[in-house]
């Protein structure tokens, strides 16, 4: 099998057997991409010429440089495992520890603000308000990725049962619970909604035919400018973080914000967990059996 063709057979399989997005195989394509413009035959490539990606990419950011050599990683592990390599170099990659980030976020006061001013303009039921108050619920009430709201199709409402059906990265599929507050803007929503012939829940006369992400994020940050909120602090994902941390700070367990949210994998719900430290030590000595044994023998 020629070189030039293992990558997109690595690529092939992620698309396969793990589900893997179109987002993410694009990027996967890309590292493999960058590594080859360094070493030329990836494939092929020993653990010494792996040692000197450490050099050549000595400008990128921790992060990027931690998800180039992990697309590397598995690639090479997807050569042994298919039995067209016999050793795993991927050991003499450089390593980058990045810290991840802790997500903007909006406090309940603003996010109250924000909702008010959503509900205010809404008063009237012109479509577009009436519009932006239902995303806006959505996305703080049921805590959705950008895409997962803007491409909604109009089958994932509610008839009976509060739940939304979403499909989200690497199309999977998940049941998010939807407040009252939301199936109350979801029902003014469908009464002035257009576009009777479309499947989405938020239609569009664009290419996709329903409201793109770009112009979500659009809307919300004019109407930050409305509520007197900086529009530089919010977007679909910080309405998104708000809803987890509140509910973190609410007492709700980490699974099942990981299920509520759809991750894969609970390190990356534990970001959620830089709420007040103070609340939680509080907890800590309120639930568990031995908490106020110090206390006790202190006194």
């Amino acid at each position: 099998m020629k070189e030039a063709e293992l990558p997109e057979r690595f690529l092939s399989m992620l698309a396969a057997e793990r589900g893997a997005a179109a987002n993410t195989l694009a990027a996967y394509r890309r590292d493999l991409e960058a590594a080859r413009e360094v070493l030329g035959d990836v494939a092929g490539a020993d653990a010494q010429a792996l040692e000197g990606l450490g050099t050549a990419w000595s400008g990128l950011a921790a992060s990027s440089l931690a998800r180039r050599c992990s697309a590397l990683r598995q690639f090479y592990g997807f050569l042994v495992d298919e039995g067209l390599r016999l050793d795993d170099p991927s050991g003499a990659l450089p390593q980058a520890r990045p810290r991840r980030p802790l997500p903007r976020l909006l406090t309940r006061e603003q996010v109250d603000r924000f909702l008010a001013r959503a509900e205010e303009e809404a008063i009237g039921d012109r479509p577009d308000a009436v519009r932006l108050l239902a995303l806006l619920e959505l996305l703080y009430g049921s805590g959705l990725r950008a895409t997962e709201l803007v491409s909604l199709p109009l089958a994932a409402v509610p008839r009976d049962a509060p739940f939304l059906h979403v499909t989200g990265k690497g199309g999977q599929q998940r049941m998010v619970p939807v407040s009252t507050r939301s199936r109350l803007a979801l029902t003014r929503w469908l009464a002035v909604r257009r576009g009777g012939g479309s499947r989405f829940l938020f239609p569009s006369s664009g290419a996709s035919g329903h409201l793109t992400r770009v112009r979500l994020f659009q809307l919300l940050r004019a109407l930050a400018v409305r509520a007197d909120l900086d529009p530089t602090k919010v977007s679909p994902h910080v309405l998104r973080h708000a809803f987890a941390t509140h509910l973190l700070e609410g007492g709700v367990d980490l699974r099942v914000l990981q299920m509520l949210l759809g991750h894969a994998d609970i390190g990356t719900t534990q970001i959620y967990t830089h709420v007040d430290s103070a609340r939680l030590v509080a907890l800590v000595n309120a639930r568990h059996p031995l908490g106020g044994a110090a206390g006790a023998d202190a006194s």
